[in-house]
Formats: structure tokens, sequence, C-alpha cells
């Protein structure tokens, strides 16, 4: 088995120009106070990068300096007429700033200017960032029954910001698709790559596993790199890499955004399937993405009238993960023979077999 993964060919895949994709002819509302944004320098990039990607901005704060530091211009906007008012200010420039007043709950005003004007991402800049769980570590996908959850035994960090994410709850509920927590500093990350800097909050997971097509596959070989690259995965030669493409599954959430891959390959000659190249993104590991996964394949192989489904690896992790859902560990001879022609034997020595039989 070849060490090394063949560079893909033509334009690379980037997750920048996956979100710009996505962006593009859209509108953000950003949310940020005055404390939020008090080192506007950090939002300067990000908006020229959406600028130039053809989104418009409606920024959201209570400090008309900062909006015009950002060189947005400040527009007045009637809240029983905002959709239309708004829809007219973008026309002629790329973000424009609508003003809160002071007086108000500002989180609570920009949730009420995010729903009427019928946005469907808002993103809350707050200078503590994402949303922590108990143990300090960040939580990074929450979706609305989880939020439920944490409100209703808010304690940490969730008991300390019960305000922010009562606005937040009114937001998927009031129409938004999404709401984002970051810092300013912090909006690029959360913006443009997988993992993200701070907390994503989605009405539902929106997992929607299917085979991958063909547009997908650039995307799936980025993802299948950063496995092998984090010792998850099996380097594989370009023909064998080609194979489990051919054979691929994605996990898309929100319809589009790829969070996990792992392939369905046949092996014919024992009537076996081989879960393959699972891999499910950093931002998304705990979020039980790599379940919808195995449980499409699995049901797949059931469909297609396999005996059982089998997996290897050289990772005690993974090899618990399968055996929490219904996998057990074998020998390698009872997966099928053809697997090991060609197996690179220093691998096959520490490699853990396991199996599920197929009702």
């Amino acid at each position: 088995m070849s060490g090394e993964v063949q560079e893909w060919a033509g334009a690379p895949f980037t997750e920048k120009a996956f979100y710009l994709a996505d962006f593009r002819e859209r509108t953000l509302a950003i949310a940020g106070a005055a404390e939020a944004l008090a080192d506007p320098a950090a939002l300067r990039p990000v908006f020229a990068e959406l600028e130039q990607n053809r989104t418009r901005i409606a920024l959201l704060t209570s400090d008309a300096a900062l909006a015009r530091a950002l060189d947005t211009p400040v527009v007045a906007v009637a809240r029983e007429r905002a959709p239309g008012s708004l829809w007219r200010a973008l026309r002629s420039a790329p973000r424009v700033a609508l003003l809160v007043e002071r007086g108000e709950s500002f989180a609570s005003a920009c949730r009420a200017l995010a729903v009427s004007l019928r946005v469907s991402k808002l993103i809350f800049l707050d200078p503590t960032g994402g949303l922590a769980r108990t143990d300090g570590a960040r939580l990074s996908f929450v979706d609305l029954e989880e939020l439920d959850a944490l409100r209703a035994n808010a304690n940490g960090d969730a008991a300390r910001r019960s305000p922010l994410l009562r606005e937040i709850d009114a937001a998927l509920r009031g129409g938004v698709c999404a709401v984002n927590l970051c810092t300013a500093a912090g909006l690029a990350e959360e913006l443009f790559s997988y993992a993200g800097s701070g907390t994503l909050f989605t009405v539902g997971r929106y997992v929607d596993v299917r085979p991958l097509g063909y547009d997908d596959f650039a995307a799936a070989n980025d993802l299948f790199a950063r496995g092998v690259d984090e010792g998850f995965l099996a380097p594989r030669s370009e023909p064998e890499l080609d194979r489990v493409l051919a054979n691929g599954f994605g996990a898309f959430v929100e319809r589009s955004h790829l969070a996990g891959i792992g392939a369905l390959v046949p092996h014919p000659e024992s009537g076996m399937g081989e879960i393959a190249s699972l891999y499910t993104l950093t931002r998304f590991l705990g979020e039980g993405i790599g379940g919808h996964i195995l449980s499409a394949l699995c049901q797949v192989a059931a469909d297609r009238n396999y005996s059982c489904a089998f997996a290897c690896t050289t990772s005690e992790r993974v090899a618990g993960f399968f055996e929490r859902n219904a996998f057990r560990r074998v020998g390698a001879a009872e997966v099928p023979a053809e697997k090991w022609r060609d197996y690179d034997p220093e691998r096959r020595a520490r490699v853990i077999c396991l199996r599920r039989e197929l009702a």
C-alpha cells in the first residue's frame, strides 16, 4: 500500500472557498455591542472578504463611531418596514449599520431585528466567545433540543449567559436558521473554517447521510487527508482512494456542510461490506455524526443482503467507537481474505478487526 495520498488535480479545495460560496449573495446579520467591537481592526479583513464575495452585511451595533470606523454607513430603518428598507439600503452599499438604542437590551433588540429582517444567519460577537461546557471545553455545536436542556439545567457558563441564550433560542424559534457566538477576533475562523472558534446554534442537526456526489469529492478528499494526518485513517494509494470515494457517503449538516465521511466497500467474494475511512470533523466530535454515518452504512449493507459489516483500525479509540455500536472484536481470519491482499505487514500486525452481524 502506498504511503502517500496524491494531490487532487485541479483547483484545491479550501474550507474558506466552500463557505464563501455558501455565503455569496446572502445577507449576514453581525451583532456587536461597543465592548465586542473595541478593536475594529480584527473585523476589517473579514468584512473586505465578504464584500469581495458579494455577501451583504447588516451590522447591528449601539456605537455609530465604531460603525464608521469599519467604513459601514449608518442607516435609519423603521422596524415596521425593516426588511424592505434594509434591502434598499444594501442595493447601494455592501454593508450597512443599524443602530440599537443604548437603553435597550442589546441582545434582545438584535434578536428582534434579525427576526424582523428574516436573515438566515445571525452572528453575536461577544468578548467571552463561544459557550463553554462545565469542564471548560468549548461547546462547538448546539441544536435547539440541546439548547433547551442547557437552559433548563443552567450552570457554569450557561447560567452566567442565560439572558443571551434566551435570545438565541428566540431567534431560532423566530425563523433564523443559525446563530453563531464568537469573539470579534475569532470571526474569520468561525465563518470560514470547519473547526470554528465559537459555538454554532441551529434549529436541528439537519444531519443527512447520503452517497457522495461528484461535486462532494473535493471536500471529501480534504477530509480524508485530515484523517490521515491525524492518524485516524490509513494512507491509501490513489486507486484505493478512488474506490473509497466511489463507495463513499457523507454526513451533511444544514444540507450542505460536510461534517463527516465514511465508505461501504463491497467484498463480493465473501458477501461482506467493509466500513472504511470513517472520519468526523473536529467541530462535530461528540455530536453523534459518526454514529449517524455508521448507522446509515450498516443499513445500506443490510439492504444489499450482506451477511455482516466489518472494520479494521489500529486505534483503540476508534475500536471502542465501533464496539459501542454493536461491533465485536474478531480475529483477522473472520474478515474477508481479499482484505489482506497486498496489505502492509507492519500495519496488519497492529490492526484491530471488528465485525457486526446483519439480520
